[in-house]
């Protein structure tokens, strides 16, 4: 029953019904991904290993960091994996590459969720047009002007509402995952950040330790 009115609806929308079921399906495709990708994350986070991790990285035990964040899921865990790496060449440089690794995964779709929120209710615009045109064509058919004008005000109802539905309802997520990007973005920089001061730190604390006990060794 409710498939003999959803056909019977599509048919009635025109051919302009065709791309806006193609877009449809694309958005539902893009965002059932999304969501499996974020939840996914979600359960990879390991807030416990980044801080033993972050602890090591202060105390100068660049070893034992690297080895708590090999091989972890976690992006932020990644990212200080990739940078210990190359801790002594180019710390800051390592962590943007990882980082920027990291936000395009986290990023992947968005464009195209993007385009399908803009071009869903252009689509039914398109087709609010058209069907106003063939009902305006359909006037000087005396006998069949009345079927032909509700026909075309029809297609165009049905397609403009069509087009904005998919458009609302794409939107929600592609608000929602854009959030999550920024969010993790945001972690990701802040990670980084703190991650350069304090290798820097110890770096400096090693350096202090050892002049001291030379001049210890030389004073003895």
């Amino acid at each position: 029953m409710l498939a003999n009115i959803v056909v019977t609806w599509f048919v009635k929308g025109g051919w302009i019904m065709y791309p806006i079921l193609l877009v449809s399906i694309v958005a539902v495709c893009v965002v059932g991904e999304r969501i499996f990708w974020w939840t996914r994350e979600s359960f990879r986070r390991d807030p416990a290993t980044l801080e033993k991790t972050l602890a090591a990285i202060e105390n100068g035990d660049f070893r034992e960091a690297s080895r708590l964040s090999k091989d972890s899921k976690d992006p932020v865990l990644r990212m200080i994996w990739h940078g210990l790496n190359h801790v002594h060449y180019s710390l800051q440089g390592a962590l943007s590459v990882a980082a920027g690794m990291e936000l395009r995964r986290a990023g992947r779709f968005l464009t195209v969720m993007d385009t399908l929120v803009t071009l869903a209710p252009l689509l039914g615009l398109l087709g609010t047009v058209t069907g106003i045109m063939r009902s305006f064509a359909s006037i000087g058919d005396a006998e069949l002007a009345v079927e032909a004008v509700t026909g075309g005000i029809g297609e165009a109802l049905i397609a403009t509402a069509c087009g904005l539905g998919i458009a609302i309802l794409a939107l929600v997520p592609f608000n929602y995952f854009t959030a999550k990007h920024t969010g993790l973005q945001f972690e990701l920089e802040t990670a980084a950040t703190n991650i350069d001061v304090m290798v820097s730190a110890a770096k400096r604390r090693g350096e202090t330790d050892t002049m001291t006990i030379r001049r210890e060794a030389q004073s003895a």
